[in-house]
């Protein structure tokens, strides 16, 4: 888990900097975190769809494991969400989608906690290592929430006008 953290701060930070040297696209931190958010999901996500043991993250089978039982069609599910996880990175890099995928990756992650209470509590294992304990899952979880919300938000602010917003023009879109 500590590396899924390391796949959202490194890549926030690495885009903070291009924004710091000159890359518009990058020149706020809720910009380069939605991006490292993005960067996050899309290598999360790849796992939804990979045997376990095949990298250093956890497969599909460690996933389905990590449903509770209470929940059906785990291996499914662990599809969906992959899926959801991707469609949700895509969403996030693109200025004009990135609120609604910042809300819905919020809602995502917000009915994927009780899968992380339940591993940690079962003592769920990723690729034979030792289960993440409840301490370190649920904040991340909530970190993660957060960074969705967050990026959802436009940054800019609106531009406001006689008290009404203005659309913006699309080439001046992030």
């Amino acid at each position: 888990m500590f590396g899924t953290l390391m796949l959202l701060v490194g890549p926030a930070l690495g885009f903070r900097l291009l924004g710091a040297l000159g890359v518009g696209r990058f020149s706020t931190w809720r910009t380069a975190a939605a991006h490292g958010l993005a960067v996050m999901l899309t290598v999360t996500a790849t796992t939804h769809f990979i045997g376990s043991g095949a990298t250093a993250m956890p497969g599909h089978g460690d996933m389905a494991a990590m449903v509770p039982p209470f929940v059906p069609w785990a291996h499914t599910m662990v599809y969906l969400t992959g899926v959801l996880e991707l469609l949700g990175a895509v969403g996030l890099v693109l200025a004009a989608t990135r609120p609604a995928a910042g809300f819905g990756l919020a809602v995502l992650f917000s009915l994927m906690l009780p899968a992380n209470v339940y591993a940690a509590v079962e003592g769920v294992v990723f690729n034979g290592g030792a289960a993440t304990p409840l301490w370190f899952r649920v904040p991340l979880q909530v970190l993660f929430i957060a960074v969705a919300l967050w990026a959802a938000v436009d940054d800019r602010g609106p531009a406001l006008t006689g008290g009404a917003a203005t659309p913006r023009h699309p080439a001046l879109q992030r």
